[in-house]
């Protein structure tokens, strides 16, 4: 649930909010127009919609959420308000099917529809009332937030999702952000001791923002275990490879095994065998296979490694008691302290359009000495993502948590280099099928 209703209320800044909603609209503007006009109507990925439909979502969410749900005024253009109004997260391509569209609108009328929205909430966060206790949407400003946050996390899917459309169809824009950072060897694989202790998880009514599946915070008890050091690292990925880890059934799980035969995946998505060897398929050129970046890929994946190393993957609340944990007995905001993120603390806000090496940022490392655990990569986890004891569907979207408590989606914690850094906190959860391979998803294993 988000904060209750006779909790304080937040204090906010009218200027924050408009110079953040500003500062989204541009960089949403930038992704696009890295594509090249033939891509627009493409669907990079099959399970997605095509590039169209979030050009006009993200402002008819905003709508949405901010002017319809929480100010009770009329919408744009009813129409597009409804065809942009919601994504999909189909099992298969043939549940995504029913998807399709007929014809979508051309991209001058989404651009129009947007421009629009654009005017209508900035009146809106220049002139309404937007901390309202008598209306659920606005109590403690929370239907600025989520139409804040929500577009910063649909950047990181575009990104993605550009990802795998071909080199020719996108624009390297002219910044360092897109060089890759190779590196050389990783570091030598090694494990930490981290001692038995209490890892509090979620978020508490003090808290600015939330989205539901944070609240309420808990407290878990974690027996003690080891913990990868780094990332499990793409040199160290290949020699599961090699060992034939994708043809052992006895890896993997009923689900993953299907998905493995159905699909005949044989590597990464992130990875591409051309008659040079390996390669990375990087945002903007295909590089030979960087052995020190963290090896992307599905939950399905990283556990089958992790079961070939006779290890697993660490729960949601081993990976809170590796990244926050203190000796002290405190625990931390974030893993290198209470200092706000910022970019010597790791690879996110985006920084680089790929990975780094692991352990460039030792100035990131948490109490324990684990690093990385915030960017570069978002960290599977062994957990199933549910809501916590006390659970409450937020005002301002509903839908946004519960729709997932279906079994099929696990939680995934830190950041990726496409993680804005306003949703850098220790309580913020992300959560995927174990089979889908196209988000940018590390991770590391345990042991007792």
């Amino acid at each position: 649930m988000t904060p209750a209703p006779g909790s304080t209320a937040v204090s906010y800044d009218r200027a924050r909010f408009i110079d953040w909603y500003q500062r989204n609209r541009r960089r949403s503007t930038a992704l696009f127009e890295m594509l090249a006009p033939e891509a627009y109507y493409t669907k990079p990925i099959a399970l997605r919609n095509p590039v169209v439909f979030y050009e006009g979502h993200l402002p008819a969410f905003s709508a949405s959420t901010l002017l319809r749900r929480g100010l009770d005024r009329d919408g744009l253009d009813a129409r597009l308000d409804a065809l942009f109004a919601r994504g999909i997260d189909p099992e298969d391509e043939a549940s995504a099917t029913p998807r399709v569209i007929d014809q979508w609108p051309t991209r001058t009328q989404v651009l129009d529809y947007a421009r629009a929205a654009d005017r209508a909430i900035l009146d809106a966060l220049a002139h309404a009332e937007l901390d309202r206790p008598d209306r659920p949407v606005l109590r403690r400003a929370q239907g600025v937030f989520a139409l804040l946050e929500h577009e910063a996390m649909h950047q990181e899917t575009l990104l993605y999702m550009w990802h795998q459309l071909p080199h020719a169809q996108k624009r390297r824009p002219d910044d360092a952000a897109a060089r890759p950072v190779t590196g050389g060897a990783p570091p030598a694989p090694r494990a930490v001791r981290v001692p038995a202790g209490r890892a509090r998880i979620g978020a508490d009514a003090s808290a600015e923002f939330g989205w539901d599946n944070e609240f309420p915070v808990w407290t878990a008890d974690v027996a003690a275990f080891d913990i990868d050091v780094y990332n499990v690292t793409n040199r160290d990925y290949l020699a599961f490879v090699k060992a034939g880890g994708y043809a052992q059934e006895a890896l993997w799980t009923p689900e993953g095994w299907a998905w493995v035969r159905e699909h005949a995946v044989r590597h990464p998505i992130f990875w591409a065998r051309t008659n040079q060897g390996w390669v990375w398929r990087g945002m903007f050129e295909d590089i030979p296979l960087p052995a020190a970046w963290p090896v992307y890929l599905s939950h399905a994946e990283a556990a089958a490694y992790a079961r070939w190393r006779g290890r697993r993957l660490p729960t949601e609340a081993e990976f809170h008691r590796a990244a926050f944990g203190d000796p002290s007995g405190d625990e931390r905001a974030h893993p290198w302290g209470d200092a706000p993120p910022d970019a010597t603390r790791g690879n996110f806000d985006f920084a680089h359009w790929d990975p780094v090496p692991v352990g460039s940022y030792p100035a990131g490392a948490s109490a324990w000495g684990v690093h990385d655990l915030v960017g570069n990569g978002w960290e599977w986890t062994s957990t199933v993502f549910d809501g916590f004891d006390g659970f409450e569907p937020m005002p301002s979207y509903p839908e946004y948590s519960a729709d997932f408590f279906d079994g099929q989606h696990v939680v995934m914690k830190g950041a990726s280099p496409a993680t804005a850094r306003e949703l850098i906190r220790r309580s913020l959860r992300n959560w995927f099928r174990a089979t889908y391979p196209y988000v940018y998803a590390a991770f590391r294993t345990v042991g007792a």
